[in-house]
């Protein structure tokens, strides 16, 4: 591509990020959320269009231009934006969601591990129950006594399940973010090995005829904890493949663009696990009946249902109508 093949087909997209700036800034704080998605995926076009014409065109005026309007987009977005409550709000409430729904194939990525891992451990241990001394760590292995469930302060429930499933979901969604600067090799491991760990205590409460009771206990957080690691996982692997397949870019430059996304693709699980740790603390121990607490997972479920739908038609309406091809 040329430069005047290139200044022709970005040329519209910039004219609408200047007048985004001017608007912005005479209009100060009086914008809508529809207003500022518009202007974040033009500052985003345009910062990309910066990078590819410091790299082919170093040299030209254009490259000038780009570089003053992506500056001036950059503070008075920045500026004026991130710390205000409104702008959190809209990206739990929209911009989330869309990120979500943009990288939908990387968590169902990551999902897929998470249950090639389940479905190879609880086939292994339901073939041999003694598989799952070799599969899980001793402190989870030595520690589970399927007939104690529910019942007293040695129950799984209440002691050793919430602790370390908890523990180590929260450990799996940030080192599975993290991990996709491993090229995503890390994220793999921890989505399959975790799968790892739920399949082979579900085949082992199976043998004991438990299963009904082990899920009651772990689906009504487990839902929301492990959809957020999904996210979490599909974060990192999003990376993880943009470092790998880096295309006509650089993996320096992959890296610093996609890392942003993973990074608020990471912070929107932040009240998935909050949710999760309330219900984990108050409705998995209680001693309520077992159908109360499947009730408990459909209404999470419903829950993350009705947010996905809410928020996706959120995203729909801040898109801006007129695309542009680049």
């Amino acid at each position: 591509m040329n430069i005047k093949q290139f200044v022709k087909m970005h040329r519209e997209e910039w004219k609408q990020l200047e007048q985004f700036v001017t608007l912005l800034s005479k209009q100060k704080r009086n914008y809508t959320g529809d207003t500022i998605t518009q202007f974040h995926r033009l500052y985003q076009k345009t910062a990309q269009n910066l990078s590819y014409s410091q790299t082919y065109f170093p040299n030209e005026e254009i490259t000038i231009y780009l570089n003053g309007l992506v500056s001036k987009a950059h503070n008075l977005l920045y500026k004026d934006q991130v710390s205000s409550f409104k702008q959190i709000q809209y990206f739990f409430s929209t911009k989330f969601i869309g990120l979500l729904l943009e990288q939908w194939k990387f968590v169902t990525a990551a999902f897929i591990l998470f249950l090639i891992g389940a479905v190879g451990s609880f086939l292994s241990v339901m073939n041999d129950p003694l598989h799952i001394y070799s599969i899980l760590p001793a402190e989870i292995s030595q520690g589970v006594d399927p007939d104690k469930l529910g019942k007293g302060t040695n129950a799984l429930d209440s002691s050793l399940m919430s602790a370390e499933i908890m523990t180590n979901n929260i450990k799996v969604a940030i080192f599975a973010f993290a991990g996709g600067i491993t090229f995503g090799l890390v994220t793999v491991y921890l989505m399959v090995y975790n799968g790892i760990i739920i399949g082979a205590l579900a085949a082992l409460f199976w043998h004991h005829g438990k299963s009904y009771d082990f899920w009651a206990y772990i689906v009504p957080h487990g839902m929301i904890e492990l959809t957020a690691i999904f996210i979490a996982g599909g974060a990192g692997l999003l990376m993880g493949y943009k470092l790998f397949v880096p295309g006509q870019y650089t993996r320096g430059y992959q890296l610093k663009q996609h890392a942003k996304r993973s990074v608020q693709l990471l912070l929107g699980t932040i009240p998935l696990f909050v949710i999760a740790g309330t219900i984990e603390g108050f409705i998995t121990p209680a001693k309520i009946s077992l159908e109360a607490k499947y009730f408990v997972a459909v209404l999470t479920v419903a829950g993350l249902i009705l947010y996905v739908i809410i928020g996706k038609l959120r995203w729909a309406k801040s898109i801006p109508i007129k695309d542009f091809d680049s």
